[in-house]
């Protein structure tokens, strides 16, 4: 009798079948997370466009001027989807992934039109956009057993 023994799997080439790498996994939590936050950051900008229409300057001409109440709604609307869907994903939501990198996509979209009004906070919430895109597409689903 000949023992066979299973190659052994190299850490660094885990696949989605095996529940994803540990950065993967580490990384959707902190997408979520950051979605948590961010989206709650977008409510209080949206709570501040729409309470006060002079709270950002004003621009001349721009190809995506809204009124700044508008751009209050926006932030205010987009904000509790993302928050929401943050915590879906902190809580394991099979849907939350699927809608996060759609709300991560729209987000990005949202503060690359809002840059000329706030260019510092638009570029930071582009980036970690992009960041929770790459994460929750790269995650894994959890395994039921370990």
């Amino acid at each position: 009798m000949t023992d066979h023994a299973a190659p052994p799997v190299d850490p660094k080439h885990r696949t989605a079948s095996t529940g994803g790498s540990d950065w993967a996994s580490g990384g959707t939590v902190f997408a979520g997370v950051l979605m948590m936050v961010t989206g709650i950051l977008s409510v209080l900008n949206g709570i501040a466009g729409i309470a006060a229409d002079d709270v950002y300057t004003r621009l001349g001409s721009y190809v995506y001027e809204f009124n700044l109440t508008t751009w209050g709604w926006i932030h205010l609307v987009i904000g509790v989807l993302v928050a929401v869907t943050g915590w879906g994903i902190l809580q394991g939501m099979d849907w939350a992934r699927g809608v996060g990198i759609g709300l991560a996509a729209l987000s990005m979209i949202e503060y690359f039109m809002f840059l000329p009004y706030a260019p510092f906070w638009s570029i930071i919430s582009i980036a970690i956009a992009v960041f929770v895109i790459w994460a929750l597409a790269t995650a894994g689903r959890p395994s039921t057993t370990k």
